[in-house]
């Protein structure tokens, strides 16, 4: 779809009601698709391409891009009208990734718009005076889980530093469609239906999602913010810093310190928070480079663990019907895990073997005890090389699913990968100033140690919580070839490396890699998506020694290959995004 009319058609799509067959793949190995969604189609173009989770920001930034603008500015216009029409997601109060490739200079960098803990939080603060953990969801709702937000300043700094067209031009669009409203999705009813217990705590937020009767706005419903706009309209002509100090910022606080479960989020926190630049970390696998954001992501290198690992091993001759590829793809991911839950947190508190974690030798070591012939017994964290001496525990931290990804090519070859999020779906459930607050604070661990020895993703002042959200660009001779990323909680991590694997190794289009049947091990469990062709391997892998568990498994992957003079785009359809493109 190339032109304006892509949401009026993606609207009036028929949704199944039985299972979906999108594409078939090699060996009967059938991308099924759970039931209730419409399929999607591999998309082309020639000069620049949006993938973003809902039509309307897909459609927000394609018109950036068709009016001359870059991916940076593609991306403000994109996240600013998610934040609109998927709250639940991601938004103004919330936090992302970034990973950046600038043409020009030839130069891939990233940027953390990571929240932080406030400096008031200590690491007690999701404790009780007994100190033991609050339970999530006492956690959840309210203050209490407010981190800074930093999605703002991540979209002001960088459209500073790249952003080519005018930054309230860039900004009009969600304003616009604030004020004139925008029809409710399936998905979105779905979920504020799901949630109505907890999105009707707060006056303000049970006014926004439900009709005068305590009902969630139904499918097709006109649903209009004239507080986003105002925001918006604020931060059109003043930039960030409208939203840093002043007004918005005072009103943010009030929410948090005066809600049910305060929280300890202050002034102070807000004007004081910077977004921070940061080096990619990269693996090589095969002929390609798979980069990412780094800590405090766990993104990046979880996945560059898992594909490390299995550099060795011929999954292309295996194939993607075959049990043995997901033994080795299982229990690849469960070492990375494990490492993970060790040594992974923001290193700008902890320190971490990044180096090691991915070194050769390392995962040549870690690499060997797949060569047996079924699951392994036990999983343990290895022992990277480090330049110092620490010892950690193993995380306890959850961390959910509500998160959104979208990936932008523009016809200079810039390429933004992003991953936005306000943690769990609708986040603190308080709203400010038109958006929700986020819950980020909950994805540090709610214990300080295990046995006495500390635990690396502890609450700390100023501290960002750790994340699997993994924004990645696969390089291939220098250049950009795939960008990709997902949401989906811990799982975020094998959405994308699946994804990666099928295109590289077993060779489908990039949209018949997302629309694969998903089977997910993190930590010793494999999860198998319902409803889809996944489920046939059920037998086997219980039959190498894993515990099965077959469940729904709503990824959110938006990717675009960049291939002999090709744009190629894929949108997930568990979701209701699209890929557009000119």
């Amino acid at each position: 779809m190339k032109s304006s009319n892509v949401i009026a058609a993606f609207l009036t799509t028929t949704f199944l009601t039985g299972l979906a067959q999108a594409q078939d793949v090699a060996d009967g190995f059938a991308p099924e698709i759970a039931t209730g969604i419409s399929t999607r189609t591999l998309q082309s173009a020639e000069k620049y391409m949006v993938a973003a989770a809902n039509p309307h920001a897909a459609q927000a930034g394609y018109d950036v891009l068709a009016r001359g603008g870059n991916a940076i500015d593609a991306m403000v216009a994109t996240q600013l009208m998610l934040g609109l029409v998927e709250p639940q997601s991601s938004g103004l109060g919330g936090g992302a990734f970034m990973v950046y490739y600038d043409a020009a200079n030839d130069q891939l960098t990233t940027y953390d718009g990571r929240e932080t803990a406030p400096m008031a939080a200590t690491p007690t603060l999701f404790q009780d005076e007994n100190g033991e953990r609050l339970k999530f969801w006492s956690a959840v709702v309210g203050g209490l889980s407010v981190g800074t937000p930093g999605t703002v300043k991540l979209l002001h700094e960088t459209h500073k530093a790249h952003g080519k067209l005018e930054w309230s031009s860039l900004v009009q669009p969600a304003i616009d469609l604030a004020e004139s409203g925008f029809e409710v999705s399936e998905r979105l009813h779905k979920m504020i239906a799901n949630d109505q217990e907890r999105l009707s705590v707060h006056p303000d937020t049970k006014a926004y999602f439900f009709d005068d009767a305590g009902n969630a706005h139904p499918v097709g419903h006109v649903l209009t913010n004239q507080a986003y706009a105002d925001t918006l309209s604020k931060i059109s002509a003043s930039g960030a810093d409208a939203f840093y100090t002043g007004p918005i910022a005072e009103a943010i606080v009030e929410k948090v310190k005066n809600a049910g479960n305060p929280g300890v989020l202050e002034l102070a926190d807000l004007a004081n928070y910077n977004i921070k630049e940061r080096e990619p970390v990269c693996v090589a696998y095969r002929d390609h480079d798979v980069c990412g954001m780094g800590p405090p992501s766990s993104g990046a290198l979880t996945v560059g663990q898992i594909l490390g690992l299995l550099e060795p091993y011929p999954l292309s001759d295996l194939g993607p019907t075959s049990a043995e590829s997901w033994r080795l793809i299982g229990d690849a991911s469960r070492l990375a895990f494990a490492d993970r839950g060790r040594y992974m947190a923001d290193s700008d508190f902890v320190p971490m073997p990044t180096d090691g974690l991915l070194s050769p030798k390392y995962l040549k070591g870690r690499s060997e005890l797949l060569s047996g012939s079924s699951a392994l017994e036990s999983v343990e964290a290895g022992e990277p090389e480090w330049d110092h001496a620490m010892l950690l525990a193993d995380d306890e931290s959850i961390e959910f699913k509500s998160t959104s990804h979208f990936s932008i090519v523009d016809s200079d070859g810039n390429v933004v990968s992003m991953t936005t999020t306000i943690e769990n779906g609708f986040g603190s459930r308080l709203m400010s100033g038109g958006f929700l607050l986020n819950n980020e604070l909950t994805d540090f661990s709610f214990s300080t140690h295990k046995n006495g020895v500390p635990i690396a993703n502890r609450v700390e002042p100023g501290k960002r919580p750790r994340s699997s959200m993994a924004p990645t660009v696969v390089m291939k001779g220098g250049k950009p070839y795939m960008v990709v990323g997902s949401p989906g909680g811990s799982r975020i991590i094998g959405y994308v490396a699946k994804t990666i694997i099928a295109h590289i190794d077993w060779g489908m289009d990039v949209q018949a890699a997302i629309n694969m049947p998903h089977a997910v091990n993190r930590f010793g469990t494999y999860d198998l998506e319902e409803g889809t062709g996944a489920v046939a391997l059920q037998s086997e892998l219980e039959a190498l020694g894993f515990k099965v568990n077959v469940r729904g498994l709503t990824s959110g992957l938006h990717a675009i290959v960049i291939e002999d003079g090709q744009l190629l785009g894929g949108a997930d359809p568990r979701r209701e995004g699209v890929a557009i493109g000119e």
